[in-house]
C-alpha cells in the first residue's frame, strides 16, 4: 500500500465514523414530553361508613409536564400519598361503585395533588392521574 492509498483509506474511515457519530449526538438530547411517576407501593385503604369494612386497592401513576414537577412530586411523595389515602378513605360506597364515580374520584385526586404542590410552592404540573389497577371490595 502506498501513501496515497493509506490516506484515502484513512479518510474513508474518518468519514464513516463521522456518519455514525452525528445520529448519536442527535439522540443525546433529553426526551421531551410527559414523564410518568409511579406512586409506590400500591394503596390499600378502607372506606365507607359504619358496617362491614370495605377495601380499595389501587396502583397509581402520575403524568407530569416537566422535570421540575417530577422533582417536586418525588420530593413531596409522602405528603401526596397521605392526601390520596385520606381522600380515598372519605369515599362512600355509592360514589365509587360506578364508572362515573371512579372517574370523578380520579379527577378529584389529581386536582387535590396539584393544589398540595401549589401550596408547597412547587409547580402545579400533574397533567393526569392514572389507576393502573383498581380493586374495590
Amino acid at each position: 500500500m502506498n501513501s496515497s492509498s493509506r490516506i484515502r483509506l484513512f479518510s474513508l474511515l474518518v468519514l464513516g465514523l463521522l456518519m455514525f457519530c452525528v445520529p448519536l449526538k442527535a439522540q443525546d438530547k433529553p426526551l421531551s414530553g410527559a414523564i410518568y411517576i409511579p406512586m409506590e407501593p400500591p394503596f390499600v385503604v378502607n372506606y365507607g361508613g359504619v358496617g362491614r369494612l370495605k377495601y380499595l386497592k389501587t396502583e397509581i401513576s402520575l403524568r407530569v409536564a416537566d422535570v421540575h414537577t417530577a422533582s417536586a412530586v418525588r420530593h413531596h411523595m409522602p405528603l401526596l400519598r397521605n392526601a390520596i389515602v385520606m381522600l380515598f378513605s372519605r369515599q362512600e360506597e355509592d360514589t365509587i361503585n360506578t364508572q362515573q364515580g371512579v372517574e370523578q374520584l380520579r379527577q378529584l385526586a389529581r386536582d387535590e395533588l396539584n393544589a398540595l404542590l401549589e401550596s408547597e410552592g412547587a409547580p402545579k404540573g400533574i397533567v393526569e392521574l392514572y389507576f393502573n389497577n383498581l380493586i374495590i371490595q
